[in-house]
């Protein structure tokens, strides 16, 4: 009986590591946009303006979303000394080969401000 315990625990604790909440999904393609890894929040807001949303996470990262009207552009920001620095940037919608499409980014960015 301790067997059968021990085999239904195990297979339970697999399963939930597999794809319980917090899973976390897949990771993107490899590579960021050119001008955009590493910049501080500063500089982010220069160049897209203030987000249609933010969301704040544990640890201190955030993530930043800009809407368009026909793209969104979501950038992670994660804790770089005093500061937030982006660290990866995602669109909706993306190419097959990369995270984030080169000219949504572009088209939000109109004299420093995202459209909405």
């Amino acid at each position: 009986m301790k067997r059968i315990a021990f085999v239904v625990f195990s297979a339970l604790a697999l399963a939930a590591c597999a794809g319980g909440p917090g899973k976390l999904p897949d990771a993107p393609p490899a590579g960021e946009p050119a001008g955009y890894a590493g910049i501080d929040s500063g500089q982010l807001r220069v160049a897209m303006g203030n987000p249609a949303f933010m969301r704040k996470e544990s640890g201190g990262t955030e993530m930043w979303r800009y809407d368009g009207k026909d793209c969104k552009a979501f950038f992670f920001l994660y804790p770089k000394g005093a500061a937030l620095s982006v660290q990866h940037v995602e669109t909706i919608p993306r190419p097959q080969d990369a995270a984030a499409d080169v000219s949504c980014l572009n088209r939000l960015r109109v004299d420093g401000k995202a459209t909405s």
